[in-house]
């Protein structure tokens, strides 16, 4: 009896045995069908022609940000070669090229004869390990410099000139991280002197072109909003939470040797804190703009050693949002406030708005610029440049030739002037023409 039982018991395992690896086998068999994370979001299986990888994949692409349109009768040229959201533009000294970097991880170098040409060429450097946040030309216009947005750092690109183009080797090492807090803007003396960071605590590193700290400022404003160098390279001028604009001289001696950073003067008269400033190409004129909804025009050509103070020469009033952006144009004539997305531009003249440029970008506006010549405005915001005819500065510049014109005496003088109003009469003529 007992071997029976045991014979009975032996084949009702094996039977279970076999059932178990029946269904095994169908399970296996048919696993992308069973797989509970193939189905769509209302739990659904999915479709077997469709994986679920791909589904995700196709996802990331709609998702994906469209570049933003913007089209205007004044707007000359958008220059779209970046992948990546562009932070800061910068023109070289002889106005040939405009530099731009992007978290993109490079940066660009464009002619500016081409702007107006329907093919807009760049030559790409490309920043390893990082990317930059901003972006300055030597004054030789054969090197440029760029912060580094996670080195917290300056780095030296050099330019060599080849048939085609350029070619861009970086410097063996990076300038030491000496900041705390992050660096909001760079600079270098048109001298060849000497560069400028600032970060966004009180600080301010003024350094030699090795990468040696020769003077640090505390500009005690709470905070740093902006800081930059003039463009005579003597100055070094930053704003901030106070209402005020603070400007230091740099000071070399008679054989290029460092001596001091000493407090040159002050521009008084805001009432709020000051978003930025910008210079003049002389230096003779600096224009602020604060939270008080108000921009100042100054003449700073002053003698402030003897404790001169600069004139105050247009309050002008305006609707701001933050961040907000200004550029002067290299003759001082125009002014030009950039509001989140929107661009407005003054006369400096009459105080009166010239133009207004609305939506220009899809993200907050990030730079804004003039070329040395006075014939475009630049604006960064996306991974687009917009570059604009300045017909506002055609027009500054008729008003004021023709003011000279009627005070003229001399004959040459006269007929020099006349020249000059023709030439920019038939400027604006042309772009006018394009307009309509």
């Amino acid at each position: 009896m007992e071997a029976a039982a045991a014979v009975v018991l032996m084949g009702v395992s094996v039977l279970v045995g076999g059932i178990i690896i029946l269904f095994a086998l169908w399970g296996k068999r048919d696993g992308t069908k069973a797989d509970p994370g193939a189905q769509t979001a209302n739990g659904q299986a999915a479709p077997e022609n469709l994986p679920v990888k791909k589904t995700k994949q196709q996802k990331l692409r709609r998702e994906k940000p469209q570049q933003h349109n913007f089209t205007h009768p004044l707007l000359a040229a958008s220059l779209k070669a970046h992948s990546g959201d562009v932070t800061c533009l910068d023109f070289s000294s002889n106005g040939k090229y405009l530099a731009s970097c992007s978290d993109d991880r490079t940066v660009r170098i464009w002619s500016t004869k081409d702007f107006l040409e329907r093919e807009h060429r760049s030559m790409r450097a490309n920043v390893e390990l990082d990317h930059a946040t901003h972006v300055r030309f030597s004054p030789d216009c054969r090197a440029f410099i760029v912060c580094l947005a996670n080195g917290e750092t300056i780095r030296v690109f050099r330019m060599c000139k080849k048939d085609d183009g350029f070619t861009f080797s970086a410097a063996s090492e990076d300038f030491p991280k000496r900041h705390k807090a992050p660096i909001i803007n760079i600079g270098i003396a048109e001298t060849g002197k000497f560069i400028m960071t600032a970060s966004s605590d009180t600080s301010i590193l003024v350094w030699d072109l090795k990468g040696e700290v020769l003077a640090s400022i505390n500009t005690n404003q709470m905070y740093n909003a902006y800081a930059a160098i003039s463009p005579c390279g003597r100055f070094v001028a930053s704003c901030g939470f106070t209402p005020d604009v603070k400007i230091w001289e740099v000071c070399f001696g008679k054989h290029g040797e460092f001596r001091e950073v000493s407090r040159a003067f002050d521009l008084k008269g805001h009432s709020a804190g000051v978003y930025g400033f910008a210079f003049s190409n002389d230096s003779r004129r600096m224009a602020t703009v604060s939270k008080d909804g108000t921009w100042k025009l100054w003449d700073t050509d002053v003698e402030y050693k003897k404790q001169q103070d600069p004139y105050l020469l247009y309050t002008g009033h305006l609707s701001i949002r933050e961040p907000c952006r200004i550029a002067l144009s290299p003759d001082a004539r125009v002014v030009a406030i950039s509001s989140l997305f929107d661009i407005t531009v003054f006369s400096t003249r009459t105080g009166e708005v010239e133009e207004e440029f609305l939506s220009v970008h899809g993200d907050a506006i990030t730079d804004l610029t003039f070329d040395t010549a006075n014939k475009f405005l630049v604006s960064s915001g996306d991974r687009a440049i917009r570059v604009f005819h300045n017909t506002a500065g055609y027009r500054a510049a008729i008003a004021d030739m023709k003011d000279l014109l009627k005070k003229a005496t001399n004959k040459g003088t006269k007929d020099r002037l006349q020249q000059q109003i023709n030439d920019a009469q038939s400027a604006l003529d042309a772009v006018c023409k394009q307009r309509n």
